[in-house]
């Protein structure tokens, strides 16, 4: 085993985790090793044996990157297009994409040579915040764990009751919704989606719950488990703003589409609640899920569910979006301004300058990501696509939600093509492509500008 050990060290096996490839810029770093699971998510899906019938080569790189990226969008039927061996590479590319290519490529270094280098653990610092005093090997050996017996608790819920309905394929049909639920990927093995369980409120809640603690994330789940087994722990504040916000912008949904939208009506007042609840999570949690067709779903619906997921799930956690935090800090600094206050706060404790700094960042790059995204999928569909479902379909990929409005399988090659990087971009995050592009080099210099802002 030491042989192994100091073979694999002397053969650069970090090089291997990411296709060869291997930079000092941690932001190069992290896309390029996305960029090569991406890659050969592709080849794999390319295989004859993988599919059925002809699939362009372009829907193989969208629905590879859409799996990677936990996003759910499809150009094909991953019920019939794909085979088994299909559905499996593309359940571990949403294994990969949801967890993390750095924190798996982290817990197979562990397993194999005990240690990280200084290279990988500032490639997984950058890409993960973790609590302060907490190790990185802890935390990687921790976030493995609680992913494993959060999936496999998935698994145990499901399959028996799959088995008891008489599914198909019971215990593959409850490994892939468990490990696509719990990383907010929003993929079936069905061809109608959780619409096949729109009556079945144990299924539902299963994937809801499952929904909820992959997108509330590792950090949350942590604190809140502390509180279950010790009365006297205070959970932290990140904790509580995730919560609220996340609870109120689920009820806020729910409520609209409960009493307003006119597709729920016709349902009983149990059903339409279940309805409402599943979409209104499925959108916050960016899980991608659907129990009811969106695409006839009222305008301002749509407005609304884009809204929910262009903010979208929590850090830490394997949804997408621009972050819960990023919008209480947005929140902090326009009360502060507006209330004229010294300190900017939220209910008494101070958020530091270099996070509303940063959610500003946020906003401003994301923000100019989904409209240049949304400006070319216009261009290229013209007037044979409605303007509002051109939003949503960027909108759902950028924040990796995978809710669609039912366009994907008329669109251009262009407006596929733009879909791929959003979906890309969502799920190595903004932060890193702003800091890929715009991070100055070494050396340059600056000089003062008389520009008024």
């Amino acid at each position: 085993m030491k042989r192994l050990q100091r073979w694999l060290l002397r053969c650069d096996f970090e090089r291997w985790l990411a296709f060869g490839y291997k930079s000092d810029n941690t932001s190069r770093q992290i896309t390029m090793g996305y960029l090569g699971y991406a890659i050969l998510g592709t080849v794999l899906l390319l295989l004859p044996f993988s599919h059925n019938g002809d699939i362009a080569f372009i829907d193989h790189l969208f629905n590879a990157v859409s799996a990677l990226s936990t996003t759910g969008l499809a150009t094909a039927d991953i019920a019939t297009d794909y085979t088994f061996f299909g559905q499996l590479v593309i359940l571990l590319l949403i294994q990969v994409g949801g967890v993390g290519y750095m924190t798996i490529s982290s817990f197979v270094l562990l397993g194999i040579t005990h240690h990280l280098s200084e290279q990988h653990s500032k490639v997984f610092a950058s890409q993960f915040s973790f609590p302060t005093g907490m190790e990185q090997t802890t935390m990687v050996r921790n976030i493995v764990r609680f992913v494993f017996w959060i999936e496999l608790a998935g698994v145990l819920l499901l399959f028996p009751y799959f088995w008891w309905i008489g599914e198909e394929n019971p215990f593959w049909s409850a490994l892939f919704h468990s490990i696509s639920a719990f990383c907010t990927a929003g993929f079936s093995i069905y061809s109608e989606g959780m619409v096949h369980f729109q009556n079945d409120i144990y299924v539902n809640i299963v994937i809801l719950v499952l929904s909820y603690m992959g997108a509330m994330g590792f950090i949350v789940m942590t604190d809140v488990l502390r509180l279950c087994r010790n009365k006297g722990h205070k959970i932290t504040f990140t904790t509580r703003v995730i919560l609220v916000i996340t609870l109120g912008l689920t009820v806020f949904g729910t409520l609209h589409i409960f009493f307003l939208e006119p597709t729920v009506q016709a349902y009983d007042t149990g059903q339409r609640l279940m309805l409402s609840i599943f979409q209104s999570v499925s959108a916050i949690t960016t899980v991608g899920f659907n129990t009811i067709d969106v695409g006839q779903m009222s305008r301002v619906s749509f407005f609304v569910i884009a809204v929910l997921m262009y903010i979208g799930a929590s850090p830490s956690g394997t949804g997408g979006g621009m972050k819960s935090t990023t919008l209480s800090a947005i929140y902090a600094f326009t009360k502060h301004k507006l209330s004229m206050r010294r300190q900017i706060s939220i209910c008494g404790n101070a958020i530091p300058k270099y996070r509303i700094d940063q959610a500003f960042a946020v906003l401003a790059f994301y923000s100019f990501v989904l409209l240049t995204g949304i400006y070319l999928i216009g261009l290229f569909e013209a007037n044979s696509v409605d303007f509002l479902s051109i939003v949503f379909e960027a909108a759902s990929a950028l924040g990796t939600v995978g809710l669609s409005t039912g366009i994907l399988s008329s669109v251009t090659l262009g407006s596929k093509c733009t879909l791929i990087v959003l979906m890309f971009v969502g799920r190595v995050g903004v932060i890193t492509i702003g800091h890929l592009f715009f991070a100055r080099a070494k050396g340059s210099k600056t000089q003062k500008s008389d520009i008024v802002v």
